[in-house]
């Protein structure tokens, strides 16, 4: 196997994580060893965790430090590999034949292909990510199909042959484990589960993507977010929901709402579920006063 000792002036999990830092991502020790590891051995990297914990960002934050573009293939129940592949523009192949009468024409040419992501990727492998979102919304034979591409990053195209990377594209997949994944998926993969920060962790998160929320106001949010994910919710709130709670709440303050009820009046921004709402009102003020105390 060949290993990238340096990628882009990455040498170590160290480096990774400062260069993640710098693009707005704090990634702890063991996101950035598995990410680190993942671009120095090319293999993708698999990231399982609850919505919400910032999978989806952990990849986008790679893209930015590898200064690459992201192409994202978001997965779906019933997603094919035309989806994910290539598709031949029908109608422009019918156009074509139309005008060219008698005369020979190549329906089959590149003018006629549609890149999906995964050719797109195989293509330019020296400058973008692929990010496979949400693998486990996908069906098992979705999930088989990936397994070659994982394995030689080559695909076949029935009319113009086999395409290859130049080199070993950097994929990263995630999941929400709605579903287990196949274990040979897995075997191709270096993997790390995603946890939810540790409070002083998502507190430094929220102060960091959102620029104008004061510390006091940043811990006050992240620990009743911690309340709500304890709670027995659809869809408890997310590191994402959490920075949007405490930009929206600190937007209500400097338009004259007192705290607590700037944080229970942009409730909307964290809870976006009508019963997860209803079921959390009783004890929503008891929750924030204790919060903010």
């Amino acid at each position: 196997m060949a290993v990238r000792s340096n990628i882009v002036g990455i040498d170590s999990p160290e480096a990774l994580e400062k260069a993640l830092r710098a693009a707005y991502y704090l990634a702890d020790e063991g996101l950035a060893t598995a990410a680190y590891l993942g671009l120095a051995l090319g293999k993708p990297l698999l990231l399982e965790g609850a919505p919400g914990v910032g999978k989806t960002e952990a990849a986008k934050a790679i893209a930015a430090v590898l200064g690459r573009r992201l192409i994202r293939l978001q997965c779906y129940e019933g997603i094919d590999a035309s989806a994910a592949l290539y598709e031949w523009n029908y109608p422009r192949q019918m156009l074509a034949i139309r005008q060219a009468g008698d005369e020979s024409i190549d329906i089959y040419g590149e003018t006629f292909l549609i890149e999906r992501p995964m050719l797109a990727t195989l293509r330019a492998p020296d400058s973008t990510v692929l990010l496979i979102d949400e693998i486990d919304r996908a069906d098992q034979e979705f999930e088989a199909f990936l397994l070659e591409f994982l394995s030689d990053f080559q695909i076949s195209i029935p009319e113009r042959g086999t395409v290859r990377a130049t080199e070993r594209p950097v994929v990263v997949l995630t999941s929400n484990r709605t579903r287990d994944l196949h274990e040979a998926l897995r075997r191709r993969c270096v993997y790390h589960w995603i946890d939810y920060p540790t409070e002083e962790r998502e507190a430094r998160i929220v102060m960091l993507r959102a620029s104008s929320v004061a510390e006091a106001t940043a811990r006050a949010v992240v620990a009743a977010v911690g309340r709500l994910r304890r709670e027995p919710l659809s869809k408890a709130p997310g590191i994402a929901e959490a920075v949007d709670w405490a930009e929206a709440a600190t937007l209500l303050h400097k338009g004259g709402a007192r705290w607590p009820d700037a944080f229970r009046r942009s409730i909307g921004v964290a809870l976006k579920d009508e019963e997860d709402l209803h079921f959390i009102s009783p004890r929503l003020d008891a929750m924030l006063a204790e919060a903010t105390a």
